[in-house]
C-alpha cells in the first residue's frame, strides 16, 4: 500500500519548525481563525498562496480553481465568499492570477482538454470580449500575459457584483477588492491597479484598468 511516507515526514518536520519558533502556535490556531484576507487564486501548484505573501496558517482564507475564475453559478466559490465576508468579516478580497496560466492559454488557443473546457468557456468569453486589444499584441507571450491580466480584472468585477460584496458595502462594512498577478518567472506579485472599496467605483476602476492604454 502506498502511504506517501515522505509527505508525512515533511509534515512532522514542518510542525517541529513552527513549534521551535512559537511553542503555542497550534494551540492558539485551533481556537479560531481570524483572517483579514480572502485569496481567490489559481489551482496551479506553482502558486502557493500563503507562502508568496509570507502569511502563516490562519491568516489567509483561500479559494482556488482553474484560472482563478469567479462565476456566478459556482456555488463553491460563492459559498467561500459568503463565509469570508459574512462570518469571518475579512477586510480584503484578493483575486490573484498568474502569468503562464495554462487555463488561460488553453482558452486563448481554443485547445480541447476535456471536461475542463466547460469551465474555461468563461475565460474564452473574456478572450473574445477583448479580441481587438489582444490582436494588436504581436508577441504571443505578451498576448498571453495580457489575457492573464484581463482575466483577473474581469474576475474582480465579478466579485464586486456578487450579492455578498454588494450587501457588505450597503451596510457599511469595510471591504476592499483587489486584482493582483503573480509571476512564476521571478516570484513577484504585481498590483494591476484594479481596486474597489464601494459600488460606485466598480465601473470606473474596470474601465481604466482594461483600457488599451495599458497594453
Amino acid at each position: 500500500m502506498h502511504r506517501l511516507k515522505n509527505l508525512f515526514e515533511n509534515n512532522k518536520s514542518w510542525t517541529e519548525s513552527i513549534r521551535a519558533k512559537d511553542p503555542d502556535f497550534f494551540e492558539k490556531l485551533s481556537r479560531q481563525q481570524t483572517p483579514d484576507y480572502l485569496w481567490i487564486g489559481c489551482s496551479d501548484s506553482r502558486v502557493p498562496a500563503n507562502e508568496i505573501v509570507g502569511l502563516l496558517p490562519g491568516e489567509l482564507f483561500v479559494h482556488r480553481n482553474v484560472a482563478n475564475a469567479v462565476i456566478h453559478t459556482d456555488l463553491n466559490c460563492l459559498s467561500v465568499i459568503q463565509f469570508a465576508v459574512d462570518v469571518l468579516e475579512v477586510k480584503h478580497i484578493i483575486v490573484c492570477g498568474h502569468y503562464g496560466c495554462g487555463g488561460v492559454r488553453a482558452s486563448m488557443e481554443h485547445q480541447r482538454l476535456g471536461l475542463v473546457d466547460h469551465w474555461l468557456r468563461h475565460v474564452r468569453d473574456i478572450c473574445q470580449k477583448h479580441d481587438d486589444t489582444l490582436r494588436e499584441i504581436a508577441d504571443e507571450t505578451q498576448r498571453w500575459d495580457r489575457l492573464c491580466e484581463l482575466n483577473v480584472m474581469e474576475q474582480v468585477s465579478n466579485v464586486c457584483h456578487t450579492t455578498m460584496v454588494q450587501g457588505a458595502w450597503e451596510r457599511g462594512q469595510t471591504l476592499v477588492v483587489h486584482g493582483w498577478i503573480y509571476s512564476i518567472r521571478d516570484g513577484l506579485l504585481r498590483d494591476l491597479d484594479v481596486c474597489a472599496t464601494r459600488q460606485a467605483e466598480i465601473s470606473d476602476v474596470y474601465r481604466i484598468a482594461t483600457s488599451d492604454s495599458r497594453t
